[in-house]
């Protein structure tokens, strides 16, 4: 019987072993093959049959030579060795910081989205009151809500799209946004209602009083209904902005549909404001100030309120990782 190693195989003594050809052209490979020098006395340039630095070969178990990876050295890149062997380069990936948005490219985002925001929901009210009531509340609501949600889009990923400065310092206060950034937030969202009332008051002369919010009740009536629709709509903001497990992608519609479901429910009262500047641009170009008090003061507490709720009740990160924990199945249960 014959037993097998990985150096040798024995064979009965006085029988002569002969080499196959596997064996022969191992061995000539072998006898070929240059012997590297020890790295105890390193080669010098020009020594004759060593290698030029130090003498030390990168040898696969298959006789493969290759080179040790250059991109080790690298640190954006995440490789291991540099095989070229495969047929294909090694999957490389370059993470690189993101860079800073300039802060005037953020205060133009944020002065062009206001003042979209508030040509459309003033200039809504002012056609409304023009055409004696034609575009209706479902109307005023839907334009609104759109024009919060499109905004979002496309001007969200420069400057926040914050658009109110309830929502400016209800993010400062937990947090979200600094604090010296904004004074020049809330002047570019007070600028830009400024300019957008103006613009519709020279466009629909003499209607502009259909833009200008009001209340239509008790001053505490108005307080408090401006007060709630600001807390839902700080609510619904803080869990799409700050949330990364709520969904992000959607947060224009899921804005801009809490802004159209609260003008429809508090509309006739107070207009809906939920936003300062709503109420004090048109209340400049039409010089109308009635109840502006309200509008100034309860949009910043229910800003507040709903973003401290939203943060009071999310789960925390470690809570968030874990797989909910499913009911036990009930199985065959009949009620008779």
């Amino acid at each position: 019987m014959i037993a097998e190693t990985s150096a040798s195989v024995t064979v009965p003594e006085g029988t002569e072993k002969k080499d196959g050809p596997k064996e022969m052209a191992m061995r000539e490979e072998m006898d070929n093959e240059e012997v590297p020098s020890a790295p105890s006395t390193p080669a010098t340039p020009g020594t004759p049959g060593a290698p030029l630095f130090g003498g030390l070969r990168f040898e696969k178990p298959n006789g493969v030579i290759r080179k040790p990876s250059f991109l080790k050295s690298c640190k954006c890149f995440s490789v291991e060795e540099w095989t070229l062997e495969d047929g294909a380069m090694p999957r490389v990936s370059c993470s690189l910081p993101a860079q800073p948005i300039p802060l005037a490219k953020k205060v133009g985002a944020e002065f062009i989205g206001t003042f979209i925001l508030m040509f459309a929901a003033i200039g809504t009210a002012i056609v409304n009151q023009k055409t004696h009531g034609s575009e209706t509340l479902i109307g005023c609501a839907a334009a609104n809500g759109l024009a919060v949600m499109i905004i979002i889009f496309s001007t969200g990923h420069i400057s926040g799209a914050h658009l109110n400065p309830a929502v400016t310092i209800s993010f400062a206060a937990l947090k979200h946004f600094p604090w010296k950034n904004v004074p020049v937030y809330i002047g570019t969202q007070i600028l830009a209602s400024v300019s957008a009332a103006f613009a519709l008051k020279a466009v629909f002369h003499p209607f502009m009083s259909g833009g200008v919010t009001v209340p239509s009740v008790g001053y505490g009536q108005a307080f408090a209904t401006e007060f709630i629709v600001s807390f839902i709509l700080m609510f619904v903001v803080t869990a799409v902005a700050t949330d990364t497990r709520a969904v992000g992608e959607l947060a224009g519609i899921a804005v801009g549909a809490t802004v159209m479901l609260n003008i429809l429910i508090a509309g006739p009262a107070t207009g809906s404001s939920m936003n300062p500047v709503r109420t004090l641009g048109p209340a400049i170009a039409a010089n109308n100030y009635k109840g502006i008090w309200v509008y100034l003061i309860a949009p910043i507490f229910g800003t507040l309120c709903g973003a401290g709720a939203y943060t009071v009740v999310k789960l925390p990160e470690e809570e968030a990782t874990k797989p909910p924990i499913s009911p036990p199945a009930t199985v065959g249960t009949f009620t008779t």
